[in-house]
């Protein structure tokens, strides 16, 4: 092989064999052969190569056989070239003839770079690279009658080279895609989640400071919550206090009996009966013992005192 003396550029054919010395972390420009991808010359109602590239997969769709391919493409006159190529085939190649990616300055097609020829190249002693129709193939040498042995080193490289993905073999690019659609999906999903719950956040907040203002609450729950405390408690013992009196007042007293006092005092219900014999209270007592009152009794003054502690 003959290399650029700049840099050293080589032809990369898997049937051929290479012998490349490099120095330490020297770079070599790659020319692939038309044995490591396909290529279609197509004159497309577009200006642009980035409208063609959008258009690659579908044009290489009924010719590619089974696999995991990248697209390119580039303009000549008022054509397209626009290639097809399996990046694991390219790298594997490499790797055969000794070379890591790492090697690697720029990659370049041999349709691009050689596709000018007016006369047959051979690459080795079975293969020469022959140009038809505008498109360079590779032939057996048998099929020409004369050819030149490939020369590199004048040669000046164009601005057609590709970058190869060293891990677009792992997943195919129809697989990132559903995956990337997928993630896409999601992340809308979880968005509006957000949103939908910002938005009942925001509500509730309002709804929170209209009650606080409506019933003058205080800023804070801390302070909310022994405010509710409080009233919580006075309510539990004005309930009890209602009870007590209801079942006071709902007492059937005899002829004579009577409910002379009910006074409120430091929490306890203080009743008076007056009319009661001494010995005549059980009656009451066991009325109110069967409603639950726990109460202390004495008589004084001839009066019957019930004390309950609220």
């Amino acid at each position: 092989m003959n290399f650029n003396s700049k840099r050293q550029t080589i032809f990369l054919d898997p049937n051929v064999e290479g012998s490349f010395e490099l120095k330490p972390k020297e770079k070599v420009n790659v020319i692939l052969s038309p044995s490591l991808y396909w290529v279609q010359k197509v004159s497309l109602p577009v200006k642009y190569v980035r409208d063609v590239k959008k258009l690659l997969p579908s044009l290489f769709e009924d010719i590619l056989p089974q696999g995991n391919y990248s697209y390119s493409a580039y303009k000549s006159d008022d054509d397209f070239y626009i290639f097809a190529y399996e990046d694991k085939i390219i790298l594997d190649t490499l790797a055969k003839q000794g070379l890591n990616v790492v090697s690697v300055a720029k990659v370049y097609f041999a349709q691009s770079e050689l596709g000018n020829i007016t006369q047959s190249k051979r690459v080795s002693k079975n293969e020469s690279l022959f140009v038809k129709d505008s498109l360079l193939t590779m032939v057996p040498s048998a099929w020409v009658e004369s050819s030149q042995n490939l020369d590199l080193q004048d040669i000046t490289l164009s601005k057609n080279s590709i970058t190869l993905q060293q891990f677009g073999h792992i997943v195919d690019n129809k697989s990132l895609y559903k995956i990337a659609a997928i993630m896409l999906i999601i992340s809308l999903l979880l968005l509006s989640e957000y949103i939908i719950t910002s938005k009942k956040v925001d509500e509730i907040l309002q709804a929170k400071e209209g009650l606080f203002s409506k019933y003058k609450l205080k800023s804070t729950m801390f302070q909310n919550e022994a405010m509710f405390k409080k009233y919580n408690f006075i309510h539990t013992k004005q309930m009890n206090l209602r009870q007590v009196m209801a079942a006071f007042l709902a007492l059937r007293l005899s002829t004579g009996e009577n409910i002379s006092i009910i006074e409120l005092k430091s929490g306890r219900l203080n009743v008076v009966f007056s009319g009661i014999v001494k010995g005549k209270e059980s009656r009451i007592k066991k009325t109110l013992q069967a409603k639950r009152i726990i109460f202390k009794d004495s008589f004084k003054s001839g009066s019957w005192h019930v004390e309950v502690t609220l």
